[in-house]
């Protein structure tokens, strides 16, 4: 259902309000460079500092402007079930291949809670559904049983963007679930995902490089591990200078020295400390990106 480069895209702003236009080039940008989805209102898409239009505006924008050239994987999770529900059933009103849920952040729920926000969005649409797990954001892990739970109940539930960096704990998704993707959330650990039987990432570098990106996770299914391999340790420096600090500030900020997008931000998300945007440059450099 869903394999290859799903680039979680950045929300590109403009005095304050979201930059439809430069969304749209964004999207053709990736496109035209191999990736195989869209994933708009993610965390890199600071999707916690939008309002609900805003989140809706995004959406349709991915939408029409993919054409479904490219799959469009909308983020439509949130900490409570009802708004998840909500943005769930207008993603997939909108005409979204997919949503991706991440698990509900500050509130902490229990294995049987997880299961049961999961499952209540699930079954309020027939659409899609990718899980997210990324616990370092969101304070709990759904564990491997939770996630086989799930998708036995939901058939509807497909994939999970696997953030947790456990290759244990993925590969006993793997195990209990055989037919479910899983993509990794960590541009670090995609190619170790791959060699476990992942499909492919859902890559914040995708937003800078789409196409080095597609290009490994394509390599591998062709069984060219060598390639593969070769842009992995290509792309590492560059991923490592995405997370100096808190994503998205780095690829956004990264954006706006590559001419791409405004590097504007929202609160509590501010402008990149002096001494790492000059490191985030050297490394865009060493990328070959910048002169």
């Amino acid at each position: 259902m869903f394999s290859g480069s799903y680039v979680a895209i950045v929300t590109p702003f403009k005095n304050g309000g979201v930059d439809k236009d430069t969304l749209k080039d964004l999207i053709e940008f990736q496109i035209a460079n191999g990736t195989a989805g869209i994933v708009p209102c993610g965390t890199t898409g600071e999707s916690a500092t939008l309002s609900f239009e805003e989140h809706e505006e995004v959406i349709k924008i991915s939408v029409t402007t993919a054409r479904k050239r490219v799959k469009v994987v909308a983020g439509t999770g949130s900490n409570s079930t009802a708004e998840a529900i909500h943005l769930t059933e207008f993603a997939e009103k909108a005409g979204c291949d997919g949503v991706l849920l991440v698990s509900p952040y500050y509130n902490k729920p229990t294995q049987k809670g997880l299961y049961l926000h999961f499952a209540a969005v699930a079954n309020a649409v027939k659409i899609p559904v990718m899980l997210y797990n990324i616990q370092s954001r969101t304070a709990v892990n759904i564990e491997p049983a939770t996630i086989a739970h799930i998708a036995r109940d939901c058939r509807n539930v497909v994939a999970v963007k696997e953030a947790s960096g456990s290759i244990e704990q993925m590969s006993h998704i793997r195990s209990l679930c055989p037919r479910m993707d899983i993509l990794s959330g960590d541009d670090t650990m995609t190619l170790p995902v791959l060699s476990i039987g992942g499909t492919g990432v859902v890559s914040v570098v995708a937003n800078i490089v789409p196409k080095d990106v597609a290009e490994l996770v394509a390599s591998f299914a062709a069984g060219d591990v060598d390639k593969a391999r070769q842009l992995h340790y290509k792309l590492l420096p560059l991923v490592k200078a995405m997370f100096i600090e808190t994503n998205p500030i780095p690829v956004k900020t990264a954006m706006g020295m590559l001419g791409r997008c405004p590097a504007e931000l929202r609160l509590p998300l501010c402008e990149m400390e002096e001494q790492n945007a000059k490191k985030l440059a050297g490394a865009l450099k060493d990328y070959g990106l910048l002169q």
